[in-house]
């Protein structure tokens, strides 16, 4: 999250009266993240006070915003834990603050778990295979916009601020993934709506009698149709790694691995390429990064991502590839 466009109380309290959510009582503009305007808001209403989020986009225009929305509402409403967008009398969701495209969803409890246990992979291996199912009967498409034709095409800009090695590295990579995406086997993936971003910062954890308990996923803007091993590969990539060397977790791995596949059966075909979906999450990553980085845009809040990191993880994955069908058999 970050704070690009300013936006004044008068102009939100005028939007949430308008969504019929409160008085308006507090609002903080948010910090982390890179991608859009971020505002937590806090009404009163019946006695009560509420909590919400209030998206201003930057990038992604009115046209492109209702597959993400109603694709929350679409899970919030089959139980799925995530932020549920606000529609006006009229059953919209998108609204026009300062020329830019708007939402409002609630906010969720809890707190991100950024040194997560065997326990919370597990939570979000169960909840991330119920999400995938849930999506079946979602009627919108959309490509995943970040995905093998972004990479394809955004290579080539960032490869000048790049070292002799990470060109190689970066070069190579590319094409193993072009050639992966051109096989049969690629092609019979099932595939599905997918958040395609579920790292550790994007999920919400209470505590719940000493216990913690999976309390929401978020930050739907980059979801898109695309295979659903894909998504559990950009997942484990973030819960199931060392954040300092890159390396493979175990313990973890399994963890999340296992609980996914107690509610969704993994395929044979789906085992077999879960290690090169894994290099392409951590490709896609590396790229995003390193083009937020050459590439940035002012904000008033901005903390930009490493690149180096998912450059270690790629390297990881290519010299130490997971044996998902053998870490099944040892759960």
């Amino acid at each position: 999250m970050a704070v690009y466009t300013e936006v004044s109380t008068e102009q939100v309290r005028a939007l949430l009266l308008e969504l019929k959510l409160g008085e308006l009582q507090h609002m903080q503009g948010c910090a982390g993240g890179i991608e859009n305007t971020n505002y937590f808001v806090s009404t009163r209403r019946d006695g009560a006070t509420h909590d919400y989020v209030l998206t201003l986009f930057e990038r992604l225009g009115f046209s492109q915003l209702p597959f993400y929305l109603r694709l929350m509402k679409h899970l919030a409403q089959r139980g799925i834990p995530v932020p549920e967008p606000t529609a006006n009398a009229q059953g919209e969701l998108v609204f026009d603050l300062r020329g830019k495209p708007a939402a409002v969803v609630n906010k969720l409890r809890g707190q991100s778990e950024l040194a997560p246990t065997t326990e919370h992979c597990a939570a979000v291996g169960k909840t991330l295979a119920r999400m995938h199912l849930a999506g079946r009967d979602f009627a919108m498409k959309q490509p995943n916009l970040r995905g093998l034709a972004w990479w394809n095409e955004t290579v080539p800009v960032v490869l000048p601020e790049l070292s002799a090695a990470q060109a190689i590295l970066i070069r190579s990579e590319l094409a193993f993934q072009n050639d992966v995406a051109a096989s049969s086997a690629y092609a019979a993936l099932p595939r599905g709506p997918i958040h395609t971003d579920l790292f550790r910062d994007n999920v919400m954890f209470e505590t719940i009698g000493n216990e913690p308990h999976l309390s929401g996923f978020f930050d739907f803007y980059f979801a898109g149709v695309d295979s659903w091993i894909f998504d559990l590969a950009v997942c484990m990539n973030d819960w199931c790694v060392d954040l300092d060397s890159g390396a493979h977790h175990e313990q973890r791995a399994r963890s999340l691995l296992h609980a996914y596949s107690q509610v969704r059966a993994l395929s044979h075909n789906e085992l077999e390429l879960l290690p090169a979906m894994l290099r392409g999450g951590a490709l896609r990553f590396w790229i995003s990064r390193l083009w937020d980085f050459y590439q940035p845009r002012a904000a008033s809040l901005l903390k930009a991502h490493d690149p180096s990191h998912f450059e270690r993880v790629l390297r990881q994955r290519v010299q130490h590839p997971m044996q998902p069908l053998a870490m099944l058999q040892a759960a």
